[in-house]
């Protein structure tokens, strides 16, 4: 397990990504063509800021990502990207300024986690609560066509928010990348074809 860990951590360090999240993300696109060039892109929860990285070398220099997470990150960017230290969930005039010019998106993504507790139900209540408001987010900033990627611990509730997706993608397909750690709950719901309008 630990040579497992061990592969996807130094292949990061080595590929001057800060995370090896970014495997996850790059199976995700290798399965779904999530990228493409020029597209603008919404990163929530983005610190240390893998995806956005990733994100910014596949849509090119014609491409835009709008960074945000709660945390701060010492990564540096290219210019394709914007990171703002912000509350995804809430609105304000800097968050606006920068929405504007970008909105509508044609992929938004979500690698948001809780803070776990070690309580299993917990973790997934949390879990399930940062991607119903990240759906959210997508349902008013998605152009139509748009994509939504978003990961949820396994749990009891987790078909349920499935099936809202449903409303609003004309495809929604569930994958377990490969490097997810396979002591991970985490899974990731792909929502395609936005078909328009909000829950």
């Amino acid at each position: 397990m630990k040579q497992y860990r061990d592969h996807y951590f130094k292949r990061a360090k080595a590929e001057n990504y800060p995370a090896r999240s970014v495997y996850k993300l790059q199976e995700l696109d290798a399965k779904f063509g999530l990228l493409k060039s020029g597209m603008k892109v919404l990163d929530l929860g983005a610190a240390p800021g893998s995806w956005s990285l990733f994100a910014a070398k596949k849509i090119g220099a014609a491409g835009r990502v709008l960074a945000l997470d709660i945390q701060a990150t010492a990564q540096e960017f290219p210019e394709n990207v914007r990171f703002l230290v912000h509350d995804a969930f809430e609105d304000s005039p800097e968050l606006a300024a920068l929405m504007e010019p970008l909105a509508p998106f044609d992929l938004v993504l979500s690698d948001m986690a809780p803070r776990t507790t070690g309580v299993k139900f917990t973790d997934q209540a949390r879990s399930l609560e940062l991607c119903e408001r990240a759906r959210d987010v997508a349902a008013r900033r998605l152009a139509p066509g748009g994509g939504f990627v978003a990961k949820i611990f396994e749990g009891p509730d987790a078909k349920g928010f499935q099936e809202s997706l449903k409303i609003l993608f004309e495809t929604v397909r569930i994958f377990k990348p490969k490097s997810s750690r396979s002591e991970s709950k985490e899974t990731f719901l792909v929502g395609l074809g936005f078909r328009g309008g909000v829950l």
